[in-house]
């Protein structure tokens, strides 16, 4: 884990990984009600890796559109 975070520039954490964690977070608070913690935090990270995942298709072919 160490060195995964070790490993992320400071701007793709601000401005990737912060915001689908944010938005991650609030689809997590308003619709998964599990009742199980472990199910809600599955959730939650499974949530936040597909947003993560769109995000960066997103920003890769708006790079590819620039060049």
């Amino acid at each position: 884990m160490y060195t995964l975070i070790r490993s992320i520039t400071t701007r793709s954490i601000a401005f990737q990984q912060l915001l689908s964690f944010a938005i991650a977070f609030g689809v997590a608070e308003l619709f998964y009600k599990f009742h199980s913690f472990v199910l809600e935090t599955l959730a939650f990270l499974a949530t936040w890796f597909v947003l993560d995942f769109v995000f960066d298709v997103v920003v890769r072919r708006m790079r590819a559109a620039r060049a």
